[in-house]
């Protein structure tokens, strides 16, 4: 383990009346001093914001929802930032803010700035505490949770492990608080028949559940980063990891796919095409090394230019993957169906889901 990024969920951070549990934070950041003491590179990934907002400034409850978190969030944030400052300093350590929404992570040159950001701040005594911006993130700038943050943070920053700190023990084979239930020790990162044994309850405070975790610790190993689902109130949960002891669900990396299509794999909504392939196509992307040729196009829909990211659908419209394009969509329609033209998407700016 060199480069670790750890997400603090909500309910880790949480006591039972939705108030900051300072004893837990405390431990954590002492976990955390040790890793980076041991030579391990660590950002945080951290919930928190709303539940220190509401220990200085309870709001009414019959304020809009999404006003009441955008307005805990704003006044939470700096105390949660005060929090981390001031337990880090005890190792001699400074604390980063980052602050982030899903618009940060589309733009490729945009991508790429944050990434030298945070890979000039790990050099350093330094730990980038990173939160969702939820003063201004709404709608479709707002992220599933921090759980796809913290993916997004690992497969930027090149991390080769992801710890997902719940207030479960990993994904068990029944409901949490069933003696009969088990932690599933390991789980590959293409394995989709452990979901079945995950209940759709969301966490008190947060907004995602097990499922969410289980999404995007598989999307994480997916492009190459070990992930565990592990309980963050577990004591020295983090220095038993790094001990190699045995914690929570681990999920079993695929080879890392370089940075390109890392960035590219997270990219569900900004397309600027669509590409609609035969099935011959589409056996050729899913089994093999292959580019996608204009012999192997039913469609295309959108204009885009050449760079532009475009989706690769089947004849079922079910996703296969995304990919970059080599050359403007008036030429792609141009040349569907016909043999020796150039690939659309080449092999090395495609991404298979």
């Amino acid at each position: 383990m060199k480069k670790i990024v750890v997400k603090i969920g909500t309910n880790v951070l949480s006591r039972p009346d939705g108030l900051l549990d300072l004893t837990a934070m405390s431990h954590l950041v002492d976990q955390i001093a040790g890793l980076k003491r041991s030579g391990i590179d660590v950002v945080v990934v951290s919930s928190g914001a709303v539940g220190a907002g509401r220990a200085i400034l309870p709001l009414p409850s019959e304020l809009d929802k999404v006003i009441q978190r955008q307005v805990l969030a704003a006044i939470g944030q700096p105390q949660l930032m005060r929090l981390y400052s001031e337990l880090l300093q005890r190792y001699g350590l400074h604390c980063a803010q980052v602050l982030a929404t899903k618009e940060d992570f589309r733009d490729r040159q945009h991508y790429l700035h944050m990434k030298n950001c945070f890979l000039a701040l790990l050099r350093d005594k330094i730990i980038p505490v990173v939160n969702e911006n939820d003063v201004v993130a709404v709608s479709e700038l707002m992220f599933t949770d921090n759980d796809e943050l913290a993916g997004l943070v690992a497969s930027m920053t090149g991390a080769d492990t992801l710890v997902i700190l719940s207030s479960v023990d990993g994904v068990l084979t029944g409901p949490p608080g069933d003696p009969a239930s088990q932690v599933i020790p390991e789980i590959d990162a293409d394995d989709r028949a452990s979901a079945g044994f995950i209940t759709q309850e969301k966490s008190a405070f947060g907004r995602g559940g097990m499922m969410t975790k289980f999404r995007f610790a598989r999307q994480a190993a997916r492009v190459g980063v070990v992930t565990y689902i592990a309980n963050g109130k577990r004591p020295n949960v983090l220095s038993d990891l790094a001990a190699g002891l045995p914690v929570g669900t681990r999920f079993t990396a695929r080879q890392p796919l370089n940075n390109l299509k890392k960035w590219m794999a997270y990219q569900f909504a900004d397309h600027k095409g669509v590409v609609v392939i035969n099935a011959g196509a589409a056996e050729r992307l899913r089994n093999g090394v292959s580019s996608l040729l204009p012999v192997g196009i039913l469609r295309v829909e959108g204009e885009f230019d050449r760079g532009d990211l475009l989706q690769i659908v089947d004849e079922n419209g079910a996703t296969l993957g995304h990919g970059l394009a080599q050359y403007q969509a008036a030429s792609a329609r141009q040349w569907i169906g016909e043999k020796g033209k150039k690939p659309l998407v080449h092999y090395d700016y495609l991404y298979i889901l």
